[in-house]
């Protein structure tokens, strides 16, 4: 008697869509927690996909050859998505992001020895420079002034650190990193959606057209100048890809990481006495913040090489896409059963997939850290009387499932006698 085949999975009929204003990105992800090891959803566009928001599952799909990022090889329906998808700016992207195996690890090792741990501290005198300029800023606002510490001090920070990495001039970093902020709003529709795709491609190639003319010591011309043994130019497509890669990842992950370790901080002064104390640390506020509000919700697409049972009957079927919410593994009470939603940064586990899990683990992950405790810590230390401008009130959140974090921060460094 042959053996019981696995039923085909359920109909897409009636599963859940995935709010694409991510208004409330941790219910939405402790709901279909609840609904199994993975559980089907749709996202805008009307494509379907498993969302997977388990914390051990994450880990085994993400380390599983039979997962892959190549859409190309291995997502049949992609050529049926709409022209302008709103996550096309991250799912298509042609750079190792979306490479796979052998393929991928040799386009990641062109640029993974610069995000080396000791090479990011080797950059600790640039970024305090920084920090210590807008901190000032921020003190030279007269008594009860307000500022949106997002705009002030996260966001400049983390793009004048990418940019000078990648030697973006000054005239183009306001307008890409607007763009930038734009692709990743999952909110738009597709004809703004493909727009802004269109105009920030643009703006990629017209920094590749100016490091060709001035090649310099920064990693766009390294890019250009392939000069490893064996090792092929990038097409003009891949080339634009990375830059997008390395620079959005580059400050869109950091600038949500400090800006919610600022809110967790002002929104709980008995850990931050604990902080001026001794008790903790600031890489335990960092660490926290990471487990409790990481700054990357979803990363899309992976897909199936080949079928995959889950258990619990959920079968993952080759070519099906699943997304994967990293920032939702650390609020996994499986893994933390302990106030799995409290800001405790004292907790003995911290562990998270802010960053996330095997051979696509972020690369930036080292700068990222070392960015949020400079401008923390020094922020924290030079404004000690620093209060939010609205106690109480939630701030709004990004319009992004694929970034998380306060749309904005707006706080008082100064409060009025």
């Amino acid at each position: 008697m042959n053996a019981p085949q696995p039923e085909p999975h359920p109909s897409f009929h009636g599963c859940p869509v995935l709010d694409p204003t991510a208004s409330a990105p941790h219910a939405e992800a402790a709901a279909l927690r609840e609904r199994g090891p993975a559980a089907l959803v749709e996202l805008p566009g009307g494509v379907r996909a498993w969302s997977v928001t388990r914390h051990a599952v994450i880990q085994a799909l993400t380390t599983d050859p039979r997962v892959s990022r190549d859409y190309r090889r291995h997502w049949p329906g992609a050529a049926q998505v709409p022209e302008g998808w709103v996550l096309g700016s991250v799912a298509f992207q042609d750079s190792f992001f979306n490479q796979y195996g052998a393929e991928h690890r040799a386009a990641r090792g062109r640029i993974a020895p610069t995000f080396l741990p000791r090479r990011a501290e080797r950059m600790r005198p640039q970024v305090q420079e920084t920090a210590d300029r807008l901190v000032d800023e921020l003190g030279a606002l007269a008594p009860g002034e307000r500022a949106d510490l997002r705009e002030a001090l996260a966001r400049p920070l983390t793009m004048t650190v990418i940019c000078d990495l990648f030697g973006v001039p000054e005239k183009m970093r306001e307008t890409l990193g607007e763009l930038v902020d734009t692709v990743l709003d999952s909110s738009l529709d597709e004809t703004a959606a493909l727009a802004a795709q269109t105009e920030l491609y643009g703006r990629l190639g017209e920094l590749v057209e100016y490091k060709r003319a001035r090649p310099a010591s920064d990693l766009t011309s390294d890019l250009l100048l392939s000069d490893r043994p064996g090792e092929q130019p990038l097409t003009e497509h891949q080339l634009l890809g990375t830059l997008l890669t390395m620079i959005a990842a580059g400050f869109e992950t950091a600038v949500n990481l400090i800006t919610s370790a600022a809110l967790e901080l002002l929104t709980h002064p008995e850990e931050s006495a604990r902080l001026r104390a001794g008790a903790i640390g600031w890489a335990d506020v960092i660490e926290e913040t990471l487990r409790l509000d990481g700054p990357v919700m979803h990363l899309p697409l992976r897909y199936a090489v080949e079928d995959i049972d889950l258990g619990e009957g959920v079968l993952i079927r080759a070519g099906d896409p699943i997304i994967i919410g990293f920032a939702a593994a650390g609020r996994d009470p499986e893994r933390h059963p302990d106030r799995p939603d409290a800001f405790d940064p004292s907790r003995p586990d911290k562990g998270h997939l802010a960053f996330g899990h095997g051979p696509h683990f972020c690369l930036g992950a080292p700068l990222a850290r070392l960015e949020a405790e400079i401008a923390l810590r020094t922020l924290f230390e030079r404004l000690p009387d620093l209060a939010l401008a609205e106690p109480g009130r939630e701030p709004a959140r990004l319009p992004s499932m694929i970034v998380s974090g306060p749309a904005a921060l707006e706080v008082v460094p100064r409060p009025a006698a």
